[in-house]
C-alpha cells in the first residue's frame, strides 16, 4: 500500500494527474471515501492530465459520464452510490466499459464482485487534525499494478 498526504485541493489534483499519466485503456480505479473527502477533486485532477479539466461533472444521477481525451483515450467516470446492488451494474452493461477505456469508479465497493481481478483501490480520508489535509491510500488489488508506486 502507498500513502500520500495531500495538504490542499491543488496537491490532490497534481497527485491524480501524475497517476493518470501512468494509466491507459483497461485500467480500473476504485475511489472510496466519505462524502466531501475529495473523490471528485481527484477525478478532476485525473481528467486534467487528459485535457478534460473543464468537462467534469458528477455522474451521481446518470451513473456514468463518458469522456474522450484529445489523444482519443476513453475515460468512464462512474458513481455507483445510487445502485441498489451489483445486479443493477450488470443490467446497465457496466462491466463492458472495463476494456474500452480507463474507468474511475466512485463507491466501487458496492460492485466489488463485478470488478476485474486487478484494479487500483484508492481510499481518501479527511485528516482529523487538519481539515485541509487528505490521506490518500492506494492499494493494488491483483498483480497488474505492483511496482506502480
Amino acid at each position: 500500500m502507498y500513502t500520500f498526504v495531500s495538504k490542499s485541493e491543488d496537491e490532490t489534483i497534481e497527485f491524480a494527474k501524475s497517476l493518470a499519466s501512468k494509466l491507459s485503456a483497461g485500467d480500473i480505479v476504485v475511489l472510496t471515501g466519505e462524502l466531501g473527502a475529495g473523490k471528485t477533486k481527484f477525478v478532476e485532477g485525473f481528467l486534467t492530465h487528459f485535457g478534460l479539466q473543464n468537462e467534469i461533472s458528477s455522474p451521481t444521477f446518470t451513473i456514468v459520464n463518458e469522456y474522450i481525451s484529445e489523444n482519443n483515450t476513453n475515460i468512464y467516470h462512474f458513481d455507483v452510490y445510487r445502485l441498489a446492488d451489483v445486479d443493477e451494474f450488470y443490467a446497465m452493461g457496466g462491466e463492458e466499459y472495463f476494456e474500452k477505456g480507463i474507468c474511475l469508479i466512485e463507491w466501487g465497493e458496492i460492485i466489488k464482485e463485478a470488478l476485474p481481478s486487478s484494479y487500483l483501490h484508492i481510499t481518501i480520508d479527511k485528516d482529523e487534525t487538519n481539515e485541509n489535509n487528505r490521506i490518500i491510500k492506494i492499494d493494488s488489488v491483483g498483480n497488474k499494478y505492483n511496482g506502480l508506486f
